[in-house]
């Protein structure tokens, strides 16, 4: 049996289409297609990855005469998870759902601080329509009773995520017919998730514009309900990022793609320098326009503008590296 024989033969035995062959050895289909076809045979670096891909010894591959199989003697490996077509649905369609519930927690957790913001704001007018401590009292309440909500949605959706936790934490096979069925939902899905970036990163920059106008203002209640009004904007954007970008990572996540590629661990890297810079330059900012203007009670609108601004930075940076895993 010639090795052409051998590598379809192992190919077949494990289930894997030639596709899925290529992509394990990171070549292409048609060089697979060729070694098979006896028009090329595989170089040395490739016989030992095939090798160790499959399990059998070198020998086994090379020699014609060999017709049972030696397998290695490497201790057993751990079993890869395989990602059926099933499998692939029900997580495409879990993450779908769940986008919906952590898009509403972060939305609780920004708006919670407005009843409180409004409250306190109202017990200082000169009309005291509502008193500083039950201002205190409700305004708290309700912020604490907000975040306990969305962090009972996020617990839910982690428990609720833990059939799927190896597909982001362990390699894993996909069984024939996956690639192509999430390329096609994104494909579909790539306008879409396209569109409600560019409204999510609009709302996110103009969100700050209440906050300049009521700046203009003496009227202190209507400062506050600008900032209010601010965070609101926002949140409405957050919300937009998160409902497009936990779907469009799931299909990443089992393509391999953008930042879930073979070279996600450098985009990480790249992602985590830029988020320490910009915080760190937002510090500076801070810092040097309220030494420089004494003005304390002003410069915390650092902290709300870096914090919404933060957002579309880092939209912008998932689309840039994605395109570039893209091109390459």
């Amino acid at each position: 049996m010639i090795l052409a024989d051998k590598i379809t033969n192992l190919r077949k035995k494990n289930g894997w289409s030639q596709e899925e062959l290529a992509e394990k050895m990171q070549v292409s289909r048609q060089a697979v297609s060729k070694w098979e076809s006896t028009q090329t045979v595989p170089d040395l670096e490739k016989i030992l990855a095939l090798s160790r891909l499959f399990g059998v010894t070198t020998d086994y591959l090379l020699k014609d005469e060999i017709e049972e199989e030696e397998f290695t003697n490497e201790p057993d490996r751990a079993p890869v998870k395989r990602v059926s077509l099933a499998l692939a649905n029900e997580f495409l369609e879990w993450r779908r759902r769940a986008a919906k519930r952590i898009a509403a927690a972060a939305f609780l957790c920004i708006v919670a601080v407005i009843p409180l913001l409004l409250l306190s704001a109202a017990a200082e007018m000169p009309k005291h329509i509502v008193s500083e401590n039950f201002a205190a009292g409700v305004g708290l309440t309700v912020l604490l009773v907000l975040v306990a909500v969305a962090v009972a949605i996020f617990v839910s959706c982690g428990f609720k995520n833990s059939p799927f936790e190896f597909i982001d934490k362990q390699p894993f096979e996909k069984e024939y017919g996956v690639d192509g069925l999430v390329k096609e939902k994104q494909k579909a899905y790539r306008v879409s998730y396209v569109k409600s970036n560019i409204i999510a990163a609009c709302l996110c920059v103009l969100s700050p514009i209440p906050l300049f106008v009521g700046a203009f203002t003496e009227k202190e209640f209507l400062i506050v309900a600008m900032l209010c009004l601010t965070l609101f904007i926002a949140g409405l954007g957050s919300v937009l990022f998160i409902l497009v970008g936990v779907r469009f990572a799931s299909m990443q996540k089992l393509l391999k793609e953008g930042a879930y590629a073979r070279r996600g661990e450098r985009k990480n890297n790249i992602k985590e320098a830029v988020s320490t810079a910009y915080w760190l330059v937002a510090t500076v900012v801070y810092l040097i326009w309220s030494f420089l203007t004494n003005d304390w009670e002003i410069t915390w609108i650092v902290w709300p503008v870096a914090g919404i601004l933060f957002a579309v930075v880092t939209c912008l940076l998932n689309l840039l590296l994605g395109r570039d895993t893209e091109q390459n």
